[in-house]
């Protein structure tokens, strides 16, 4: 079995999100923050998107009331810009089709919400990979929780041991070693400016394209053990 995170592991939907966070400030009265800093702020869901770009920074708290407000602008927003802008990266379809064609049981593990989730997966073409798509708001816990990844597990009889996890950020490595899966990285992505090597993943890849590879190495490497 093998799971792949969606944004910044797939899909670059930075753009679309981008474009609602500023579409979002200009309604509330203030500075757009641009693209760049939302790179940096995305994968912890939209909810937590939200409140970065209140503080414009990493972390910290807005006032209850102002994301009270802010929120269902950003989801008005979004819901009509999920996937103008967004795009899939290089060699993403390229290791979708192998990894189908060589018969592994795919799901999509992300958090964003299931609202978003489909359509993007949809209008980019990618939705027929998936047997399960698990979406940040399908389970009581999303990611670094493990709940997801055992949840894909028990739904396609897998051994945790025997799967695989591919993401882009710390989240998807605590949550793979905590269900017991392997994780490999991809190199792009959102990690909130951090080379994604700190966390120490099992692998590092520059692009999907590069997994018929790196499964071949890393079987062999296992039989000559």
């Amino acid at each position: 079995m093998v799971l792949i995170d969606l944004d910044g592991t797939l899909i670059d939907s930075v753009p679309d999100l981008a474009f609602c966070v500023d579409a979002m400030m200009d309604e509330l009265g203030r500075p757009r923050h641009g693209e760049a800093a939302v790179r940096n702020w995305v994968g912890n869901g939209v909810e937590r998107l939200v409140r970065r770009a209140l503080v414009g920074q990493l972390d910290g708290e807005p006032p209850e009331a102002d994301y009270e407000r802010a929120y269902p602008l950003f989801l008005e927003l979004y819901r009509a810009n999920t996937s103008n802008r967004s795009r899939l990266y290089p060699g993403v379809r390229e290791g979708l089709d192998f990894l189908k064609g060589a018969g592994y049981p795919l799901g999509c593990v992300t958090n964003k919400a299931a609202q978003f989730t489909e359509p993007l997966l949809a209008d980019l073409g990618i939705r027929r990979y998936f047997s399960l798509v698990v979406s940040g708001d399908s389970l009581p816990h999303k990611k670094p929780h493990p709940l997801p990844l055992r949840h894909a597990a028990d739904y396609f009889g897998a051994d945790p041991h025997q799967a695989l996890m591919i993401g882009d950020s710390i989240s998807d490595v605590t949550a793979a070693r905590a269900a017991g899966f392997t994780i490999i990285c991809v190199s792009y992505g959102y990690n909130h400016g951090r080379d994604i090597r700190e966390a120490k993943p099992d692998g590092v890849i520059d692009s999907l394209a590069e997994l018929e590879d790196w499964l071949v190495e890393t079987s062999a490497t296992a039989d000559r053990r």
